[in-house]
């Protein structure tokens, strides 16, 4: 009985715990963590960066994403667009990863202020970063000379050593600026601010074995799925507020820039919006030479207007574009007006300076190469000695119409006349002719003037020799 009582008593309460169980609330499945984002910046920093780069935040924040990484390798860029992206890196309710990435890749100038900026710096190994130095549109003044050898010099010495005083003034406000501005961006982010101070007063650069030592860096990782496992449980600030990452097992998406972003990073490259201005300049000249091809209008127009909007988002000198206009207008003025060419020469002077001025920055990678500027030269120059040559061989061609066409032609006298005067046959036609030579019957005469319907003429042969 005691068996039974017992094996009872086991069946209740084996029964009990399985309606506890049953009755118990079932734990929540395991979240899958937020994705990581990656973009990837190569190149100068410019326009098109910019814009790629506030879009992949954007789209960060539609996947609700835990982390962007940017990969980074640039020589540096224009400082607009820096400034926007480090303002979009700032404002962004999604943590930045800046990763110098892959081996050898660099951040240098505008790069450098970017990595500071990210929540998280990061280089690969065998990279670098620095040379922060602001690039001055004007160059560099030399030393001004002691006050006693001042007083020395002319006026004109004075004036100079005044303008390398205004340029040294500027270059020091530059860079004042440009190094407070990545202080404090190190200061927001609990980084090395001296060392940041001297990549921009001093150019210097890190690699990032050093850059880790002097707490320039954060972290180094070869590639970014060890970037990722580095960063797992990390505690990050994120406009004031607390978070920890979770990139153990983060799947990644890699953003791809989208048809804009592709599109400006083709016509904001200056050679590209170089090509197309002078595409289109000649294909409306083309147009207006020929009223009625369409083609040539429809493509400079279209050309025309591209170049216009990428040059408005580059650093261009008005000076250089209105030299750069001028130098065409020249062009076309030789061809209506020949100036035996003075206009063409003045013209191609014009283009070659406008075009040596028109992108008004030193920044790596957005400057125009020599060598286009000088095919399109000699393009110029040759459409004006084509001009020219056309020209001069119609001054050298004999009148083919009108009255001057008679001047030169030849003749037979048909019937003389006792004033001086007889009837020839030239060019088909009886003209009436004089002569200060007897005028026989069948004597070949050469035209030398005409007054009215007179034709004055000359032996063309010998007197007396059969014509």
């Amino acid at each position: 009985m005691r068996s039974v009582a017992l094996l009872i008593s086991c069946w209740c309460l084996l029964a009990a715990a399985q309606a506890a169980a049953q009755l118990a609330p079932a734990e929540p499945a395991a979240q899958p963590a937020a994705p990581v984002l990656v973009l990837i910046q190569n190149g100068a920093i410019g326009p098109a960066s910019a814009d790629y780069l506030r879009r992949g935040l954007e789209k960060a924040v539609e996947l609700k994403a835990q982390l962007v990484v940017l990969k980074m390798d640039t020589p540096g860029g224009l400082d607009l667009s820096m400034r926007a992206i480090i303002k979009d890196i700032l404002a962004s309710p999604v943590p930045v990863a800046g990763f110098v990435a892959p081996n050898g890749a660099r951040a240098a100038s505008a790069g450098t202020y970017i990595l500071y900026a990210s929540h998280i710096a990061a280089m690969a190994p065998a990279t670098n970063l620095g040379a922060a130095t602001p690039v001055s549109i004007a160059p560099q003044a030399e030393p001004r000379e002691p006050a006693a050898a001042k007083d020395k010099a002319a006026k004109d010495d004075d004036s100079a050593g005044d303008a390398q005083s205004t340029m040294q003034t500027l270059a020091r406000k530059q860079t004042s600026d440009a190094a407070a501005y990545i202080r404090g961006l190190a200061q927001l982010r609990g980084r090395n601010a001296d060392w940041a101070d001297q990549a921009v007063r001093r150019a210097v650069s890190l690699s990032a074995d050093e850059a880790l030592e002097l707490k320039v860096i954060d972290l180094i990782a070869a590639d970014v799925p060890q970037l990722l496992q580095q960063l797992d449980g990390r505690k990050l600030t994120v406009l004031g507020e607390e978070r920890q990452l979770a990139t153990a097992a983060a799947a990644t998406v890699d953003y791809s820039p989208d048809w804009r972003s592709r599109l400006l990073m083709v016509i904001t490259d200056p050679s590209i919006a170089y090509l197309l201005l002078m595409l289109g300049f000649y294909g409306l000249l083309f147009e207006f030479y020929n009223p009625g091809l369409v083609a040539p209008g429809v493509i400079g127009g279209i050309s025309l207007l591209l170049a216009l909007f990428a040059l408005q988002m580059l650093p261009v000198s008005y000076t250089g574009l209105a030299l750069i206009t001028l130098g065409i207008g020249l062009l076309v003025a030789e061809h209506f007006a020949p100036g035996f060419g003075m206009l063409g020469v003045g013209g191609i002077a014009a283009f070659v300076i406008g075009s040596i001025m028109l992108i008004d920055t030193d920044a790596p990678g957005y400057s125009i190469p020599w060598q286009l500027i000088a095919t399109m030269a000699a393009a110029s120059a040759a459409f004006l000695f084509t001009v020219l040559h056309f020209a001069l061989r119609a001054r050298r061609q004999p009148v083919v119409s009108g009255r001057e066409q008679m001047i030169g032609e030849t003749g037979t006298i048909l019937e003389g006349g006792g004033d001086g005067t007889a009837s020839a046959r030239i060019h088909g036609e009886i003209w009436k002719v004089r002569a200060d030579i007897p005028l026989a019957r069948g004597l070949a005469v050469r035209v030398v003037g005409i007054d009215g319907l007179l034709l004055t003429v000359e032996a063309a042969a010998k007197e007396g020799e059969a014509t």
